[in-house]
């Protein structure tokens, strides 16, 4: 059974102009065209769709069903030729937890005000390419290098590593914790898409290991103060949070912050975004 978009306009235009006649001039087509399409619309469904009398033509009653089919559809073929066309207008940004930490703001109002003809919105999604990888975005911030040949990465800034922890927690009291000071602790990571990994550690020094998924249950968690947490300071400007206080780690090493893009159709801004971002970082 082969339906085709054409016999779905057909039907459409029938019903919304209220002849044959009408529909073959909305349509930019004879009336005999119209009457063959119509034809085989309905004998590809094996259903009559619409009565003819000398006054009107109205839908059956599947052809009502056939119609609210037909006009979503024939909607959706629209915002998808629509998008296609407009890809260029709007650029989609993702990142896994922490978007562009205190840069974020200044990243877009700089660019709205710089780029007004590319409309700009920043899509969080907790995958190790946030999103890219599953089209959710044209662009992608990460913290960790995508091992996979499909995808282009440039070092836009680097952040410090910050440690998370409960506001009650002894550790917080310092204005600043040591890798070892971690030893014997839990530390709460999110292996996807975390930058915190029990290398940072010798062997014989390495904190015990928790899992999470999602950076608000992360929180709630270290809150607590069951477990602790490894960051970019990103994480610290974008989730302040009631209970837990970040503390700089000066002997980890800092985090390099990545854009990311496909490298067969990279977006049109790639570059734009690239010289923004790095003036960014550079100038904090």
């Amino acid at each position: 059974m082969d339906v085709e978009l054409r016999q779905l306009r057909c039907l459409v235009a029938i019903v919304d102009e209220g002849t044959f006649t009408d529909a073959a001039l909305a349509l930019g087509v004879s009336q005999a065209a119209v009457s063959r399409t119509l034809a085989s619309l309905e004998g590809a469904l094996g259903v009559r769709l619409l009565r003819r009398t000398s006054r009107a033509v109205t839908p059956t009653s599947t052809g009502l069903r056939v119609l609210a089919h037909a006009r979503r559809v024939l909607a959706e073929v629209d915002d998808l030729v629509r998008d296609a066309l407009s890809g260029h207008a709007h650029l989609r940004i993702g990142y896994a937890w922490a978007a562009l930490g205190r840069h974020t703001l200044a990243f877009q109002r700089r660019w709205g005000a710089e780029h007004p003809e590319t409309e700009l919105h920043l899509v969080r999604v907790n995958s190790p390419s946030a999103g890219l990888a599953e089209g959710a975005c044209d662009l992608a911030v990460v913290r960790r290098p995508l091992d996979d040949r499909r995808f282009g990465s440039a070092i836009v800034g680097l952040e410090r590593r910050l440690c998370a922890l409960a506001s009650d927690d002894q550790l917080a009291r310092r204005r600043s914790v040591r890798l070892a000071d971690l030893t014997g602790r839990t530390l709460l990571v999110d292996r996807r898409t975390g930058t915190a990994t029990p290398d940072l550690w010798s062997p014989d020094a390495r904190p015990a290991i928790e899992e999470t998924h999602d950076v608000d249950d992360w929180l709630t968690v270290i809150s607590t103060g069951r477990c602790v947490g490894m960051t970019a300071e990103s994480t610290a400007n974008q989730y302040p949070r009631p209970g837990v206080v970040y503390r700089p780690v000066p002997d980890a090493e800092p985090i390099a912050v990545r854009l990311a893009w496909w490298q067969d159709d990279p977006h049109p801004a790639t570059q734009a975004v690239l010289e923004l971002l790095t003036s960014l970082y550079r100038a904090s």
